[in-house]
């Protein structure tokens, strides 16, 4: 029986940002994160309540077809492009500038291959990487 994928973080932006922390610090710079290593992350996380809302840091930090191949064998019905979307229109909200000002920002933007999911935004983050 399939279920519906879990509600989203109440604040996307801090979310993605505490969760791509651990990432990088757990498994280095990647282009992509495995399913799993998300997952590990959050639940390292100080968002991890015993609630599993990982799926959605899965869109921003996965590929495409892990992604897929995951929500295949757990039976959670999730749609990548609409997940990463949302994601990342929180952080679209944020300048370039504030993003390179946070403490520890040190995390690889090459995850962030949106160009074909929001017209402009793909380049906006792109340049911050630069």
């Amino acid at each position: 029986m399939s279920r519906s994928c879990s509600i989203a973080p109440t604040n996307k932006k801090e979310y993605l940002t505490d969760i791509g922390r651990i990432l990088v610090k757990d498994y280095g710079k990647k282009k992509y994160y495995k399913p799993e290593e998300v997952k590990n992350a959050h639940e390292k996380s100080k968002w991890y309540d015993g609630l599993d809302f990982s799926c959605w840091a899965m869109s921003a930090f996965s590929s495409h077809s892990d992604f897929d191949n995951y929500h295949d064998q757990t039976g959670e019905v999730c749609d990548y492009i609409e997940m990463k979307t949302e994601m990342l229109q929180a952080l679209s909200m944020t300048t370039g500038s504030e993003i390179l000002d946070l403490p520890d920002f040190d995390v690889d933007a090459s995850w962030l291959d949106i160009g074909n999911i929001i017209g402009g935004i793909g380049d906006f983050f792109s340049s911050i990487s630069d």
